[in-house]
Parts: structure tokens; sequence; C-alpha cells
């Protein structure tokens, strides 16, 4: 698929992959392949996603420090790390379109209350890094929204953010947890608290946000998005040249079995399709497996998170 000045996503991916690193090159080939599914007349860009290897109380109480509450704007909500080991935990979010981010407001720790925010880790040293540029910076330990300019900016339409210091809780065993995260392009907020009520919790959906990689281990060609929003996109992009590129898109449902998926093939039809998840003896190492007679191919079989 070629953009408006007739550069195909695959192309751009292999120039802009000169690091002579094969994990990086595969990487900013995988991640811009998903950008560059939609065309380039779309809408501004949207916040999409915000997914994390892991969060406190996941399994006993999913809702209370989810990452999509780090979208909110609302300092009555945070997400945090699943133990005081900072460093498990990886957050993931994901752009409708490529974007470039040139400041981010942060607010570190659990900003409940005075309390709350001292009985938790606050996180201290951060690194976001994107497929075009990776900023690492340090915020002070203090409650609110605190200013980051990226320069260079960050680009493209999946980012990763690490926690890398903290600032100690009372109990050094505390998780670390940050509030709010709000991104800016160009002066404009992508995300804030007028998303309040579009992003509760939602068991079918949580499981499955994020980007997924389908084909071969290491060169995958299928991309596979869930939106909070309960859209998505999957996108083909074959290494050989010869093959035709494919795009779908439309919305869908989950469960704990199985995807619905409406407006497949450019609006025809509703499809479902069986689901099983799992991982690779790595619960950052997510499986996705979709089965169903009326999906087209492209969407069956096995599914990998990016780890």
């Amino acid at each position: 698929m070629a953009d408006a000045s007739g550069v195909s996503c695959l192309e751009k991916s292999q120039r802009g992959g000169q690091t002579g690193k094969v994990m990086n090159l595969i990487r900013t080939t995988t991640v811009l392949l998903t950008l560059c599914a939609l065309p380039s007349s779309a809408a501004s860009p949207t916040i999409g996603f915000a997914q994390a290897t892991g969060y406190f109380k996941q399994s006993t109480r999913p809702t209370l420090y989810q990452p999509l509450n780090l979208l909110d704007g609302r300092e009555l909500t945070a997400w945090c790390t699943r133990t005081g080991d900072h460093l498990e935990d990886r957050l993931t979010f994901g752009f409708k379109d490529a974007v470039q981010i040139d400041e981010i407001r942060i607010y570190t720790g659990n900003g409940f209350d005075d309390s709350t925010f001292q009985e938790f880790g606050r996180a201290r040293k951060l690194a976001l890094e994107g497929p075009e540029g990776a900023q690492s910076f340090t915020v002070a330990d203090s409650r609110g929204l605190q200013s980051v300019r990226l320069n260079p900016p960050v680009t493209g339409a999946h980012m990763t953010l690490d926690v890398l210091e903290v600032y100690s809780p009372e109990d050094p065993a505390a998780p670390a947890c940050i509030t709010d995260i709000v991104f800016y392009s160009k002066g404009k907020p992508l995300n804030g608290s007028w998303l309040t009520t579009r992003l509760k919790y939602d068991a079918g959906r949580a499981p499955i946000l994020g980007t997924w990689f389908g084909g071969s281990e290491g060169a995958p060609d299928r991309f596979l998005v869930f939106y909070f929003d309960g859209t998505f996109s999957l996108s083909v992009e074959p290494w050989d040249p010869e093959e035709p590129r494919q795009h779908y898109r439309g919305r869908y449902t989950a469960t704990n079995s199985r995807i619905t998926f409406d407006g497949v093939n450019r609006g025809v039809g509703r499809k479902v399709a069986r689901m099983t998840r799992g991982d690779q003896g790595d619960a950052r190492r997510r499986t996705l497996t979709l089965e169903g007679q009326q999906l087209p191919e492209v969407f069956t079989g096995a599914w990998r998170s990016w780890k």
C-alpha cells in the first residue's frame, strides 16, 4: 500500500531501518507497516489504546489500576505496576495513525490524595520510544501534571514507555504508579478527560487491546490492531512485492472465547471467530489464535504480541 507520495509502507520502513541492528529494523518495519495501513487522508490522529504487560490487582480488581486510566486526565485514577519491581512492566500506547509527539504531560504517582501519593512508588525517570525517536526524561516528586518537551519529537503510531527509576514509597515493596499521561502534537492534546466515558473497562476487550503480529516469527507480514473504542484494523503487507496488499477495518465485540467482527471486507457482513488466548511461557509474550469458517483466511491462525 502506498501513501500520497507513491512510496509504499514497506519501502519507507526499509529506508528508516539503517541502524545495522536486525531487531531494531524488524521492530521499526512492523510498526511502520501498521501505521501506513490507514490512508493518508485519514482524520487527525487519535489515541487508540493503552496496554501494559501487567498491573496491580489485575486478577482481583481489574478495573482499579488498568492502563486506560492513564488516558483520562483525572487524578482519581492511576496505573500501577504489578509489584515493587518497576522494571517488570512496560506500557504500550497506540494511535490510529502516525503522530508526532512533541510534548507529554505526566502526573507521576497515584494522585488520588496526599496519603495515597506517598503510599505508592512514583515514577522518576522514564523512557518513551517510538519507531522514529526515543527520549528519556526525569520528573519531580510532586503531584499534578508536569510538562516534558520532546526535542526531537517521537514519531509513530505505536510507542512504549518504561519506568526506569522511582521515588521510593513508604513500603519499598509497594507498586510504582503513574496517574496520567497526556500526549501533545503541535500544541493539541490527543487524550484527556473527554475520553472518560469511553475508557471504561471492558472484560472482553481488555486482554486483546493493542497490536498483534501474524506470519513468520521475527518477520511478520500481518498486523491486527484492536482499539479501545471497539474498532479494529488489519493490514497484510507481504514481503513479496508481487503479492497483493490487503486492508480490513470495522468494529468488533469480544468475550472470553470469541470475537465478532462487523464491517469486514468493506462493510460486508458480520464474521464470528473462536478465540484462544495464551502465552509462550512468559506473561509478557502473549498469543492469540482465531478460528472460524466465516472469516477471511488472513484473520485466522496464530497471532503474537510484541514483548
